[in-house]
């Protein structure tokens, strides 16, 4: 069972985000009457959405931390102190290296895995046995081969496209062997397409087969439409 953590995106970030919404919804409402044949154009625009509605640096490159990130580090300030061991996921490497930054910043250890970490079994190792209380982990790295019973708490910090590959993270966590409660969270930016994607997600359990061969219910024009509303 896991909790959305809705995120209040502050103005400029706001501002940001309507301007390039309009932008992405003007080339995809030219598509959607194709969505087979235009997949990858859509998926290219719905994806700058994504990320835009997680931190304007993940497109526009550097500027402050985004609000998930500094709700982030103020639930680790309390977790860390009381013994806890957070696993962090996101889609995007990028931004789980900016989430790294400013755990530099505020002087909190952690590991690192993404498809790209030669020195995985370090890492692993140095979150098992509590070296490292943070697990910055990338959703595709993190889906197979790893027991982290270590963790009760997980952050997924954007919504992805497919719940499984979500879940199937998620449950690092929950392996034989766990005997501690797992909380875990799920943040989406407010009034943004990551609300649309966990509403759409609960409705469409098959949503990734906009993306990937599945055997869910297939989208349509009309769910494209409702994520760019």
């Amino acid at each position: 069972m896991s909790t959305v953590l809705s995120i209040e995106m502050d103005d400029n970030h706001r501002a940001r985000y309507v301007k390039q919404l309009e932008r992405e919804r003007q080339e995809v409402l030219g598509l959607i009457q194709d969505p087979d044949g235009n997949k990858i154009s859509i998926l290219a625009s719905l994806t700058r959405l994504r990320r835009l509605a997680i931190d304007p640096g993940l497109l526009d490159d550097g500027g402050p931390p985004a609000t998930k990130t500094q709700v982030l580090l103020e639930h680790l300030d309390t977790l860390i102190p009381a013994g806890h061991q957070v696993l962090v996921f996101s889609q995007f490497t990028s931004y789980l290296a900016r989430i790294g930054e400013q755990l530099d910043k505020a002087k909190i250890s952690y590991a690192y895995l993404d498809g790209s970490t030669r020195n995985r079994d370090r890492e692993i190792q140095s979150f098992k046995s509590g070296e490292k209380p943070v697990f910055l982990i990338s959703l595709k790295a993190g889906g197979v081969g790893l027991t982290l019973i270590e963790a009760d708490y997980v952050f997924v910090m954007d919504p992805w496209w497919n719940p499984a590959a979500e879940e199937q993270a998620i449950d690092r966590a929950h392996r034989i062997g766990q005997d501690k409660h797992v909380h875990v969270y799920r943040m989406a930016s407010t009034g943004s397409i990551e609300e649309k994607v966990v509403a759409l997600q609960e409705r469409k359990r098959g949503f990734a087969e906009l993306i990937d061969s599945g055997s869910g219910a297939p989208i349509t024009a009309d769910d494209i439409r409702a994520l760019l509303e």
